[in-house]
């Protein structure tokens, strides 16, 4: 549960991240791109403090690849909720959000599995 706690702080630090790169980016490119590149920076910060702080773990190169490998589902999570979202007519501003939202649990699970010590 502990985990969990830290997971959802950490995780609403680098939403807030991803959000906020993604409306400085929105008035310059399409909001796909936008996301795709907030989700990088997102992706660097998140990386460092889900390895030291939410699992307690060092960031190996075997984690990198793993955590890599959770964040490729997440990316393709997000884009794909962010699309279906746009052509619902969700506004730019908040489809983002929803797309977050719909992905957090998948990649909990994902990283869960990553980090769980032997």
């Amino acid at each position: 549960m502990r985990q969990f706690v830290k997971f959802c702080i950490n995780g609403v630090v680098a939403v807030a991240i991803q959000y906020g790169v993604y409306l400085l980016l929105l008035p310059y490119m399409n909001a796909l791109l936008a996301n795709t590149i907030a989700y990088f920076v997102s992706f660097c910060y998140n990386f460092i403090v889900t390895s030291y702080w939410t699992f307690n773990s060092k960031p190996t190169m075997k984690r990198l690849a793993g955590f890599c490998g959770s964040h490729v589902v997440n990316y393709f999570v997000q884009q794909a909720v962010l699309a279906i979202s746009l052509l619902l007519g969700v506004p730019e501003r908040f489809a983002a959000l929803v797309a977050m939202a719909v992905a957090v649990p998948v990649n909990f699970a994902i990283l869960r599995i990553v980090y769980k010590k032997k």
